[in-house]
């Protein structure tokens, strides 16, 4: 059977090249960085090596970037780690209903563990946070505000450059998970997001699994997460993974400018399926009418679910996902799609579509053909 993947917002294939490097520091630099002897020193000058590297494509300073096990870290790094170290100046946190868990789950830790009160900004139709409803949810005590540049669920991307300019007006620190964004979008510099902290991943642009990183923005500090050592400026305790860090660095240099995503390419291959999916009597596109990432699909299907429209794809040979996960057949609606203001049963039949760099017109002409007769039969016709 021919695999058709079409997931490229839940992990890319790994690039040669970054492989590659990923091998030659695995090989040939074993020593631990915090080690004083000659190896040790070695592969501290190369972990260095790596941060200024990394920090020139960010355009910042090298000791403004903290590598992590991977944007989950990251984003809980940034949101606990600056919540704790900021509650003596207040304890309000203010995040959306769109972003992903391993934002909304720190913020929600920090409301039922420690005594923290956090807002939930709603979203459009389109799941776009208006930047006037942050500014209406700041208060004196406000101390953080999370909201992610680009959704993995749905592909809207957020006028994050807005309000992080606002945050810094009102002196309030903003944080954004940009994990979605690099690689698909326009990025010149760390600095066009206006935020202090900015979370990256590195297998969403054919990087390593396991490695990502955090731009905290001088002289915001962190409590950290990891306790132990002194590694990466007293941030995350624990000996670095070099050569992980390697294939992160190497596919930032690589893919981040231009991004990987040709947008113009992507942007014709989804405007095929969407023209395919306007013929299927019960799907609705989402987010329509908003800037959204270039390789990003996503619809809901009346009539049926994410489940048996995910496992009907998957028989032909179709890799796609669902913004909630499928477990022992119980189905969660999805909180992005619900936040956009749809009831539960449509909530529950979200199907993604995401495209990369491998995805060829041949493939989507496929895709287009398939996709009304799985839906069909997801539906009992």
């Amino acid at each position: 059977m021919r695999t058709l993947y079409f997931d490229y917002n839940a992990t890319t294939p790994l690039d040669p090249e970054v492989r590659a490097a990923m091998m030659s520091f695995g090989e040939q630099v074993w020593g631990n960085p915090s080690s004083v002897h000659h190896v040790g020193r070695r592969a501290r000058a190369l972990l260095d090596g790596l941060r200024e590297r990394a920090a020139g494509v960010l355009g910042c300073r090298p000791g403004e970037v903290t590598f992590t096990s991977g944007g989950t870290e990251a984003n809980n790094l940034a949101v606990l780690g600056a919540a704790r170290r900021l509650r003596e100046r207040g304890r309000h946190l203010i995040t959306s209903a769109v972003e992903h868990h391993a934002v909304l789950h720190a913020f929600r830790h920090l409301e039922q563990r420690e005594g923290f009160c956090v807002t939930v900004l709603p979203v459009d139709r389109a799941g776009r946070v208006d930047p006037a409803a942050v500014r209406g949810a700041v208060r004196p005590d406000t101390v953080l505000v999370s909201v992610m540049a680009a959704n993995n669920e749905v592909g809207t991307l957020q006028p994050v450059a807005e309000i992080g300019a606002l945050c810094r007006t009102l002196g309030v620190v903003f944080h954004t998970d940009a994990a979605q964004w690099f690689g698909k979008e326009a990025f010149t510099d760390v600095h066009q997001f206006n935020a202090d902290l900015v979370s990256l991943c590195a297998h969403k642009f054919h990087g390593p699994k396991g490695a990502g990183a955090l731009f905290v923005r001088s002289p915001l500090l962190l409590e950290p997460l990891l306790l132990g050592g002194g590694q990466e400026q007293e941030r995350r305790a624990g000996t670095e993974n070099l050569a992980a860090i390697a294939g992160l660095v190497t596919a930032m240099e690589r893919f981040l400018k231009p991004p990987v995503f040709s947008q113009d390419r992507l942007a014709v291959l989804r405007a095929t399926v969407r023209a395919a999916l306007a013929r299927v009597e019960g799907v609705t596109v989402l987010a329509e009418g908003a800037p959204t990432l270039c390789n990003t699909l996503a619809f809901v299907v009346e009539g049926t679910d994410s489940f048996a429209l995910l496992a009907g794809l998957d028989v032909e040979g179709v890799c796609a996902s669902a913004g909630a996960a499928c477990s022992a057949g119980s189905l969660e609606p999805s909180h992005v799609v619900a936040a956009m203001g749809y009831g539960p049963r449509l909530a529950r039949s979200l199907v993604r579509l995401s495209t990369g760099r491998e995805n060829t017109e041949e493939e989507i002409a496929c895709l287009c053909a398939l996709l009304p007769r799985v839906i069909a039969r997801a539906k009992g016709g």
